[in-house]
Order: structure tokens, then C-alpha cells, then sequence
């Protein structure tokens, strides 16, 4: 794996500082059922680090005192968690509002039975991974089979009312690009993907948000393999618009390891670039209980520039049409 740190310093990102805490976004660990060539964590079946109990109940802690109602719970897959759906009935209880970044074929896994049925009756909302609405696409990036799986857990779920026109379930879909190269625009690649995926499958969705592939971790190292590395900086570089500053979402989220340190967002927790206190050369999310991080400056380098790119990306999609 090639270290791609380094290689991000010749822009200078603009500054930023963070605004009001809105989402607490939770990493449960870098265990997944798949190995996607993408995966800005390089998460896959054989890493084993995994958030503990008593994490997970500073996490809670820090949900009832921060009065954040937004948990955004991400892996991996988050699922594979052996606390997973004792996070989310705790973060229900208090009122927060829970996200499950869930890439569709953990639904079959076993010992996920019931996962769905789980989900829909917490009314957990759902931001499912399908980085294409081809099979071969999806599989040539995913694995064999990965495709078929998906579309199996989209009518699951359908059939549970997520996706469905007044259900309240929310069910969003993620396009990631194949390769070094800016999403397409949002907007329209949703119209292509709600008419491909209702006529051929009978699948139906809420919205589409499309993600730029960020240059870090296992994607990141890719670049670097082939030699495209510097290219790709160069293109996030060359596209960014300034105007997209005000909505990245490291102003209004911070990111929670597996360990409970904190960052500023997911990208910067796989680059170890922890969120910066002062006092605090590592800062946990329990020593952040009763403090306002509004103003507070925010970590960045050059991977920042695939949040301000074109249409921008961030955890929400596209920031601009």
C-alpha cells in the first residue's frame, strides 16, 4: 500500500474552520464482506479492527450531552458490528436521527438475518452503495455476483417500504466513478438510474448522490501504482469552485474511529489526521463532551479538493448542481 500523505502538499487548500456541530459520523470498523477497488478505507473480510462497547458507550454519552440528532454510522460495513443494532435502539431512544451507510449485500450475509426488517422498523435511514446501475459495471468493480445481490436487497427493501412514496424510510443510492475521474452530474445520472433500475427491476429510490473518488488508501495507492496519482490531484485541483467552501461537511460533522478518536471527517481519519484542540495531540470523542468546536480550525491537504471539484462531494452527494 503506497502512502499518499506525502504526496499532498503542492496546492495549499484554502483554510476552513468548522461551524455548528451537526452529525456525529461513527466508523464501527474496517471489516466488510467485500474489497472494492474504491474503498478510500480499505476495508475488507480480513481486517479485524472493530469498535468496542465502551466506545460505542462514550459515543451515546456524547449523542445525550451534545444534543447532535444526526448519528451517521459508516464502516466497513457497519453491520458487522457485533454492537451494531444495540447503537442504533440506544441512539433511537435518545432521538437521534440514524444513517447506515450499508452496501446492500451484507442483507444475505450470514448472521444478518432479520437485518432489514431491523432497519425499517427502527426507521433507520439507508444510503446504499451501487456504484452503477449495469451489472457489469458494478461487478467488475465489486466482485461477481455483487450486482445480482444488490438488486435482491433493493426489492427487500422496497417491499419494506424503504424508497416507496410516503413510507418515510429514505433509501439513497451512492455512484462512485470506475476510475481517476470527476461523477457526472448529479441530477441528471439519477433520472438514468430511477428509469433503469424501476423499468428493468421494479426498484424504486429516493435520491442519487454521486461521490468523488478520493486519492487516499486503497484508490489512492492504485493511482499511484499506474502512475496517475499527480494527474488525478491535478484534475480535483484545476475543477475546484470556491463557492462549494460553505457546504463541505467537515464544517458540520466530526468523525469517530473505531479506537474513539476523532477527526474531522472519514477521509481524514484514513490519512491519521486527527481533529486539532488544543492541549490534544490525539483528541477522543469522550474528552469533546461539552465543548464547542464552532470556530475551531479544520485539518486539510490536497485530498480536500475531491469535496470542492465540479459539483463538489460530500457525504451527501453533490454540493451544487
Amino acid at each position: 500500500m503506497h502512502a499518499t500523505l506525502p504526496l499532498m502538499r503542492h496546492y495549499g487548500f484554502p483554510a476552513i474552520r468548522r461551524g455548528r456541530l451537526e452529525t456525529l459520523q461513527v466508523n464501527l470498523g474496517y471489516r466488510c464482506n467485500q474489497s472494492c477497488v474504491h474503498c478510500h478505507v480499505n476495508a475488507g473480510p480480513n481486517r479485524g479492527e472493530q469498535m468496542s462497547r465502551e466506545t460505542i458507550t462514550d459515543v451515546l454519552a456524547f449523542l445525550e450531552v451534545a444534543g447532535v440528532r444526526r448519528l451517521d454510522l459508516t464502516g466497513g460495513a457497519p453491520e458487522l458490528n457485533a454492537h451494531f443494532r444495540e447503537l442504533v435502539l440506544r441512539a433511537r431512544e435518545l432521538g437521534a436521527h440514524v444513517i447506515d451507510r450499508c452496501n446492500l449485500t451484507i442483507l444475505e450475509e450470514p448472521g444478518q438475518e432479520g437485518l432489514a426488517e431491523f432497519l425499517a422498523a427502527q426507521r433507520v435511514e439507508l444510503i446504499a452503495s451501487l456504484p452503477c446501475y449495469l451489472e457489469d459495471n458494478v461487478d467488475r468493480q465489486r466482485g461477481k455476483g455483487v450486482f445480482a445481490k444488490s438488486l435482491r436487497a433493493l426489492a427487500r427493501l422496497n417491499a419494506l417500504g424503504y424508497g416507496r412514496a410516503g413510507s418515510g424510510l429514505e433509501l439513497d443510492l451512492v455512484y462512485n466513478p470506475q476510475g481517476p475521474v470527476l461523477p457526472p452530474p448529479q441530477g441528471r445520472l439519477e433520472v438514468d438510474y430511477k428509469r433503469i433500475l424501476g423499468e428493468r427491476y421494479g426498484v424504486t429510490f429516493n435520491r442519487l448522490f454521486t461521490l468523488a473518488n478520493m486519492p487516499i488508501q486503497r484508490f489512492g495507492s492504485t493511482l499511484v501504482s499506474k502512475g496517475q496519482f499527480n494527474e488525478y490531484l491535478a484534475l480535483l485541483h484545476g475543477a475546484h469552485r470556491a463557492e462549494n467552501l460553505d457546504s463541505v461537511m467537515c464544517r458540520s460533522l466530526v468523525s469517530v474511529d473505531w479506537r474513539g478518536f476523532v477527526y474531522d471527517c472519514d477521509f481524514n481519519q484514513m490519512l491519521d489526521l486527527p481533529l486539532a484542540i488544543a492541549g490534544r495531540k490525539r483528541p477522543q470523542l469522550s474528552e469533546l463532551i461539552g465543548r464547542d468546536l464552532a470556530g475551531q480550525p479544520i485539518a486539510v491537504r490536497d485530498h480536500c479538493y475531491g469535496c470542492t471539484a465540479g459539483q463538489g462531494s460530500s457525504c451527501g452527494g453533490a454540493l451544487h448542481d
